[in-house]
């Protein structure tokens, strides 16, 4: 079993804040006999009528030595883990959980959004000791 992030329960926690209801912790797929571990798999229930909007969370905390660093491996995981998802649930929809302060020192550089908008990455940007989300960027 894989270490959870160190910011897992704040996402968590900020996520049920939000209305969210969480369905997997972790939400696991296997492929073809490979374990795919996503962080965290939610839902929130629109209506009684209407189905709820599902979403897959990969939380990643940023706190090594060297942010690009980090940076690649989220980018790569993020991308393999929405190809299983197109496959596995398709109306699940990914998003990259990261820390408000990272995202202000690190994932608003020029070159890290071009990144950013060539992938199409979502990102769910959250307050860790607030444990509230501050942003969800489409």
């Amino acid at each position: 079993m894989s270490a959870k992030d160190f910011f897992h329960n704040a996402v968590k926690l900020a996520l049920e804040k939000d209305g969210w209801l969480i369905t997997d912790d972790p939400l696991i797929f296997i492929v073809d006999t490979i374990e795919f571990r996503l962080d965290l798999g939610a839902e929130r229930l629109l209506g009684a009528e209407k189905e709820g909007e599902k979403i897959a969370v990969e939380i990643k905390s940023f706190l090594g030595k060297s942010a690009i660093s980090e940076f690649h491996t989220a980018l790569g995981q993020t991308l393999n883990y929405r190809s299983i998802l197109r496959k596995e649930e398709p109306d699940r929809i990914l998003y990259l959980a990261i820390s408000y302060e990272i995202y202000t020192a690190f994932f608003l550089i020029s070159v890290i959004q071009e990144i950013i908008a060539e992938h199409k990455l979502k990102l769910l940007i959250f307050e860790s000791s607030k444990e509230e989300i501050i942003l969800w960027k489409e």
